[in-house]
C-alpha cells in the first residue's frame, strides 16, 4: 500500500503539471521500504535555474518512462531516485521549454528556456479563471514578469503601453497626483468612463478621497501585485453588469508559495528633473522688448536682477522605493506571504512630496484534503502627503524676471511683491512664485485597509460542484490641513486661512456563488455552469467644515455631509465546452441600485459569446506550426451608473449659504433651498459586438490577436441645460442622447531569436477608435450648435458636444494667414458666407482622443544581462495650447498698473495686440512617440547566502517626439494651461532573494 500510495501522489503531480498547477506543488520523495530499496539504482540531484540563472520553484521532474518524480523547492534544488534501468529526466513548467536530459551521474543542474507557448496559462476572469485557449472574450492579462520597470507609485503605470486598447494618461508630474484609466475610450460623456477595478475579487469604488488628490489606487503597493487583467469585450464585462461599460481592470496580488521561506528585498533608488515648461522669453529678451515698445511707465518697472523663476519653483527630486517580504509555510502546512513597503517621493515642484507606508498578509490554507481553501488577505496603508500650491507655475512662467526674489522688507514675508500705492499686493498682478510655495503649508494623512476572506469549497459527495464565498471590506480615512499666514501675499485681505478637511469611505462586499464544472467524455463536451449573488454597500462621510483665517475668526463653513449607496445583483454564467472545438458562453446578471428610483432600479444585463478552434478540425491539425487559431464572437449588454449623486432622483432640501438669508423682523436666518432632481434617471446601458482572433504559431514564438468592436451607449447620463422652470437649477442630469463607437486592436508577441544564451523578445499593440454623439438633445433643435464644455476659455468651454461629431471637439475660428505664414490678428475665415465674422463662423475642429495608439516593447536576455524598453505613440490627438494663447499677446504684458508680465516666444512670430481666444492657431497637432522607459539589469545569482542577487538601471520618461511646441502633447482633456510637467527619472535597483 505504502508503494501504491507514493505512485498515486507522483500520478496527481503529473496530472498538476499538465494542468499548470505544479508551480504551487512540492513532493518530497519518500525514502522505500528495505524491501523496495533493490528496485532503486542512485539518487541523482540538481537545481534548475531559468535563463537569467535564478533558481525556479516548482519545476516537475519525472523520470522518463515512470510515474516517480518530484518538483523543485524555493531554491530550485531537487532530488529523485532512479528506478533501475532508467537514465533520464524530463523537466517541465509552465511558460518554459521542456527538457529531457540523459543522466551521467549523481548531480544534473538544468537551465529552462521561456516558450510562448502558454495555451493552458490560467487567466482570471470575472468570478473564476479559465485557460487561455478557453477564452471566448477579449482579454489580456499582463504579468509581474511584463510590467514596467522602475520607480512606480501607483499600479496602473506598469502595464502602461503593453495591451491594445488601453490607454493610461498620469494626470500630471505630480509624485500625488492619479492617471486616467481608458479601455476602448470609454463608453460615456458627463457620467465616469474609469473602468470597474477589482483587486483581489473585491469591486472598488472609483475616485478618491479627501486629502489624496483623486489618486484612490496609489494607496495599493505596486510591488505587491502579481497579474493585471484587462477585460474590455461585453462577453468579459458582463459578468459586472452595472459599472462594466468601460472595461473592467481585475487586479490580482501575490500569495505565498513553496515549502521553504524565502526572504526578498527590493530597492529603487531614484533622481527625477522636469522636462520643463512653456517657451518663455529670457530676461535679456523681455528687457529689450520692454525697453523698445514699452511705455515709460513699463520701463519703470524694469528691475535690475536676473531671476529664473522656473528655476526657483522647480527642483531635482529624490525618490525611493523599497520593500521586503517573507514566504513559504508556517509548519510546513499554511502557506502564507507577508511584505512591508516603503515609498518617498518628492515632486520635481518644490514643496511637493508623497510619502506611503504599507503592509499585507496572504494566508492560503487548505482543509478536508484540499477540499476547503481558504484565502486571506489583508493590506494596510498609509500616505502622507504635502501638495504644493500648483498656482505657483503659472506665476513662474509669468513674473517679471527683472525683479529678485527678496524685497529686503518685512512685508509679505520678504518675497518680493508687485505693490499698489497703498503698499499692499495689486489685485490682478502674479504673486511672487516662490513665495506662493513656500508660505502654504497643504498636508494630509491618509490611512486604507482592505481586507477580503475568500473560502472555495469542493464538495465531498459530488467534486465537480463547489461553492465560494468572499467577504470583502474597504476602509479608509483621509484628513488635512491647508495654512496660509496672515503675512502671505495671496490671503493679506482676510488675515490668512486656516482649513480643516476630513472624509471616510467604507466599502463592504459579500459574493457568494456555486460553481458547477462536468466533463462528460461520452459527448466530448465539458459543462460549467456558475450561478452568485452579490451585495455591496459604500458610505462616504464628511463632517462639518469651518473655514478660519489666523486669527480665528469663521470665514466660512460647509456642513457636514453623508451619502451611501448599495447594489445588490444576482448573476449566471454557462460554459460549454463541445470537442476542445466549440465553445460557448452564456452569462446574465441582473442589478439593482439604490441611485435610482424604485420603477428604474433594476437592469438586466445579458451577453453571449462563441468561439471556434480552427486548430483542432482535422483540416488544420496536423499543420506543425500551427498551435492555436481560434475566431470569437461575441454580443452584451453592459450597464453605467457612476458619475452621479446618490439622490439625484429624490427631492432634496439643502442649507442655504450666508450670502443668501432671510430677514425675520431685526434676525437674519438661513434658508433651505431645494435641489435640481430627476425621478426618471435610469441605467445608462452599452451594447457592443465584438469579432477576434486568436493565433499562435511555432510553439508560440508567434501569437496574438485581432479585434474587431462596435459599441452603442443609450440613455446617456448627462448633465446639460434645461428649459427655465422645469427644474431647481439651468442644468440637470438627465438619460438624454446616445453615442456609437468602434474600433479595431492588433496585439503580436514574437520571440525573434531564443537559443542557449539569447532570447529577444518583442510585443507590438496598436488601436484605431472612432466615437460618435448620435444624440445630445431633449428637443432636437436645427439651430442648435450642441452643448459647450470642457475648460472654459474666455466665459464658455472650448470644447462641444453635437450630434453627428466626435465628442469634446474644438470649437474655434479657422485663422487666416498672410503670404508669409504669419497668422492675421483678429482675421478668420467667413465659414458661412454671410460677410461678418460671428459665432456663426465657429467650427469644430480636431478632437483630444487620439485615433491611433501604439505600444512597443521589447526585451533582451543574453546569459544573466537583460535589456528592455517601452515605447508608446498617439496618432491623431490635438491639444489647445491655452498657456501660449494667454501669454503671447503684447496686452498680457500688463494687466494692473504696479506689474508687467513675461511674454511667450510665439509673441515674437505673431506680433498679436489682443488675445486670440478661439483661434484654431492654438489647436495643434499633438501626436506624439513616447520613450516609457529602458532598463538594464544583470542577474549575480547566488552569492553566499544570498540565493539570488539582481542590480539595474533604468530611465523612464526617455524622450519625446512631437510637432507639439509646448513641452508635452499628453494633457488631459486636451488642454494645456501651465501643466505641472512630467519628469524624466533615472533610478537604480537592487533585488535580494535569501
Amino acid at each position: 500500500m505504502k508503494g501504491f500510495a507514493f505512485k498515486t501522489s507522483v500520478l496527481g503531480l503529473s496530472l498538476l503539471s499538465t494542468l499548470g498547477l505544479a508551480t504551487t506543488v512540492h513532493a518530497a520523495i519518500p525514502r522505500p521500504s528495505s524491501s523496495l530499496r533493490s528496485a532503486w539504482q542512485q539518487e541523482v540531484r540538481g537545481i534548475v535555474r531559468n535563463e537569467n540563472g535564478e533558481a525556479m520553484a516548482g519545476v516537475t521532474v519525472l523520470v522518463v518512462g515512470t510515474t516517480v518524480g518530484t518538483s523543485t523547492g524555493e531554491d530550485g534544488s531537487y532530488r529523485v531516485l532512479l528506478p533501475t534501468g532508467k537514465t533520464q529526466l524530463a523537466f517541465s513548467i509552465l511558460g518554459y521549454s521542456s527538457q529531457t536530459l540523459q543522466v551521467t551521474g549523481t548531480t544534473l543542474d538544468v537551465q529552462l528556456k521561456p516558450t510562448g507557448n502558454e495555451l493552458e496559462e490560467l487567466v482570471v476572469v470575472g468570478y473564476g479563471s479559465t485557460t487561455k485557449k478557453d477564452l471566448t472574450g477579449a482579454v489580456n492579462t499582463v504579468s509581474s514578469k511584463d510590467f514596467n520597470t522602475g520607480l512606480v507609485g501607483s499600479p496602473e503605470q506598469l502595464i502602461n503601453g503593453k495591451t491594445a486598447g488601453v490607454q493610461v494618461m498620469s494626470n500630471s508630474g505630480s509624485p500625488s497626483a492619479g492617471s486616467s484609466i481608458r479601455i476602448r475610450g470609454g463608453a460615456s460623456l458627463s457620467a465616469s468612463n474609469d473602468p470597474l477595478i477589482v483587486l483581489d475579487g473585491v469591486p472598488l469604488e472609483t475616485g478618491g478621497i479627501s486629502g489624496n488628490s483623486g489618486n484612490f489606487l496609489s494607496l495599493i503597493n505596486p510591488n505587491d501585485i502579481e497579474s493585471m487583467t484587462v477585460l474590455k469585450d461585453a462577453s468579459a464585462t458582463a459578468i459586472y453588469g452595472s459599472r462594466a461599460s468601460n472595461g473592467v481592470l481585475l487586479i490580482t496580488t501575490k500569495k505565498g508559495k513553496g515549502d521553504a521561506l524565502r526572504l526578498s528585498f527590493s530597492s529603487i533608488v531614484s533622481m527625477q528633473q522636469a522636462l520643463g515648461v512653456a517657451d518663455m522669453m529670457s530676461r535679456d529678451e523681455f528687457a529689450e522688448l520692454i525697453n523698445s515698445r514699452g511705455t515709460a511707465a513699463q520701463k519703470a518697472l524694469l528691475g535690475e536682477a536676473s531671476t529664473d523663476w522656473l528655476d526657483q519653483v522647480f527642483q531635482q527630486a529624490i525618490g525611493t522605493d523599497n520593500n521586503l517580504s517573507l514566504q513559504g509555510k508556517i509548519a510546513k502546512t499554511l502557506p502564507f506571504r507577508a511584505s512591508v513597503g516603503y515609498y518617498d517621493q518628492q515632486g520635481t515642484l518644490r514643496t511637493d512630496r508623497s510619502e506611503r507606508m504599507t503592509g499585507s498578509l496572504v494566508l492560503s490554507p487548505t482543509f478536508f484534503d484540499q477540499h476547503l481553501s481558504v484565502n486571506l488577505n489583508l493590506k494596510g496603508a498609509r500616505n502622507n502627503n504635502r501638495f504644493a500650491n500648483t498656482d505657483a507655475i503659472w506665476s513662474a512662467i509669468a513674473f517679471n524676471p527683472t525683479q529678485p526674489i527678496y524685497s529686503g522688507l518685512d512685508t509679505y514675508g520678504g518675497y518680493y511683491e508687485s505693490l499698489d500705492n497703498a503698499g499692499l499686493p495689486a489685485t490682478g498682478a502674479n504673486l511672487n512664485p516662490l513665495g506662493l510655495l513656500n508660505q502654504e503649508r497643504h498636508r494630509s494623512t491618509v490611512n486604507r485597509g482592505i481586507g477580503n476572506l475568500d473560502m472555495d469549497y469542493k464538495f465531498h459527495f459530488l467534486p465537480e460542484l463547489k461553492a465560494h464565498v468572499t467577504l470583502g471590506y474597504d476602509y479608509a480615512k483621509g484628513n488635512g490641513f491647508n495654512h496660509i499666514p496672515a503675512s502671505a501675499a495671496n490671503n493679506f485681505t482676510i488675515q490668512g486661512a486656516y482649513d480643516r478637511y476630513a472624509q471616510t469611505l467604507e466599502n463592504r462586499l459579500f459574493t457568494g456563488y456555486l460553481n458547477y464544472n462536468k466533463s462528460l467524455p461520452a459527448i466530448k463536451s465539458t459543462v460549467e455552469v456558475t450561478a452568485g449573488h452579490d451585495y455591496q454597500y459604500w458610505s462616504a462621510e464628511r463632517p462639518p467644515i469651518v473655514y478660519l483665517n489666523d486669527l480665528g475668526d469663521v470665514r466660512s463653513t460647509a456642513i457636514a455631509s453623508d451619502e451611501r449607496h448599495a447594489l445588490i445583483s444576482w448573476y449566471g454564467r454557462l460554459n460549454y465546452n463541445f470537442d476542445s472545438r466549440y465553445l460557448l458562453t452564456a452569462t446574465i446578471r441582473k442589478d439593482g441600485t439604490s441611485r435610482f428610483s424604485p420603477e428604474n432600479r433594476w437592469g438586466t444585463f445579458p451577453s453571449l459569446a462563441l468561439a471556434w478552434r480552427l486548430s483542432e478540425e482535422s483540416f488544420l491539425k496536423d499543420v506543425s506550426f500551427l498551435d492555436d487559431l481560434k475566431l470569437r464572437a461575441s454580443y452584451g449588454v453592459t450597464g453605467q451608473q457612476e458619475g452621479i449623486g446618490n439622490y439625484e432622483y429624490l427631492p432634496v432640501y439643502n442649507l442655504g449659504t450666508q450670502y443668501a438669508q432671510y430677514r425675520f423682523g431685526d434676525q437674519y436666518h438661513l434658508v433651505y433651498r431645494p435641489s435640481v432632481y430627476n425621478r426618471d434617471l435610469r441605467w445608462e446601458t452599452t451594447k457592443a459586438f465584438n469579432y477576434g482572433v486568436d493565433f499562435s504559431l511555432w510553439q508560440g514564438r508567434v501569437s496574438g490577436s485581432v479585434e474587431y468592436y462596435t459599441r452603442k451607449t443609450h440613455d446617456l447620463l448627462a448633465n446639460v441645460p434645461v428649459a427655465a422652470g422645469t427644474n431647481f437649477d439651468q442644468n440637470a442630469t438627465i438619460n438624454v442622447g446616445n453615442v456609437e463607437s468602434s474600433g479595431l486592436e492588433f496585439q503580436l508577441n514574437t520571440v525573434p531569436i531564443q537559443t542557449d544564451n539569447l532570447r529577444w523578445e518583442v510585443n507590438v499593440n496598436a488601436t484605431n477608435q472612432h466615437i460618435k454623439v448620435t444624440n445630445i438633445a431633449l428637443v432636437q433643435d436645427a439651430n442648435s450648435v450642441g452643448t459647450y464644455v470642457g475648460p472654459v476659455v474666455s466665459g464658455r468651454g472650448i470644447q462641444i458636444l453635437t450630434t453627428g461629431y466626435q465628442p469634446y471637439m474644438f470649437y474655434v475660428y479657422k485663422q487666416l494667414y498672410d503670404e508669409g505664414g504669419k497668422p492675421l490678428e483678429g482675421i478668420y475665415a467667413d465659414l458661412n458666407g454671410d460677410g461678418a465674422i460671428d459665432e456663426k463662423d465657429l467650427y469644430r475642429y480636431q478632437s483630444p482622443a487620439a485615433k491611433w495608439l501604439f505600444g512597443f516593447n521589447t526585451q533582451l536576455t543574453y546569459k544573466k544581462w537583460s535589456a528592455a524598453t517601452t515605447l508608446r505613440a498617439n496618432v491623431g490627438n490635438y491639444v489647445f495650447n491655452n498657456t501660449k494663447m494667454n501669454l503671447s499677446a503684447w496686452e498680457t504684458v500688463q494687466y494692473v498698473d504696479p506689474a508687467i508680465n513675461n511674454l511667450h516666444r510665439d509673441y515674437l512670430n505673431t506680433g498679436f495686440q489682443s488675445r486670440q481666444y478661439y483661434s484654431d492657431y492654438y489647436v495643434e497637432n499633438a501626436s506624439f512617440l513616447r520613450m516609457e522607459n529602458i532598463s538594464l539589469g544583470y542577474s549575480f545569482g547566488k552569492l553566499g547566502k544570498i540565493s539570488n542577487l539582481r542590480a539595474g538601471a533604468v530611465v523612464q520618461n526617455v524622450f519625446v517626439i512631437s510637432k507639439y511646441s509646448g513641452i508635452d502633447p499628453e494633457v488631459p482633456s486636451g488642454f494645456d494651461s501651465s501643466f505641472y510637467p512630467r519628469s524624466r527619472t533615472f533610478s537604480l535597483s537592487l533585488n535580494l532573494d535569501f
